[in-house]
């Protein structure tokens, strides 16, 4: 199978457990990955990610297969932005 067929074979489902496994080295059903397999799942959802991923994160691969570096001041930005937010609340020490 060729990158080609591998990408166009590769469902967002398959992405997702593919990238879980990668970042916790278990699969979804909680069985380990070996070395080899963890390899392979990481090959695979960075191709995924060159060819999918229009919203990259910190350091993750997007479209087109540049990786994405964001500053201190992106990310504070990016953190920061949380208006969401529903209480602060200071712990006395």
């Amino acid at each position: 199978m060729d990158v080609e067929q591998l990408l166009a074979a590769m469902t967002p489902d398959v992405y997702e457990r593919l990238l879980y496994a990668t970042e916790t080295g278990r699969w979804p059903e909680g069985s380990r990955l070996s070395d080899e397999q963890r390899s392979s799942c990481m090959q695979a959802v960075m191709l995924y990610q060159s060819k999918h991923n229009v919203d990259p994160q910190h350091m993750s691969v997007a479209a087109g297969g540049d990786i994405t570096f964001k500053s201190k001041a992106d990310l504070k930005n990016q953190f920061a932005d949380n208006s969401n937010e529903i209480a602060r609340v200071k712990v006395a020490q």
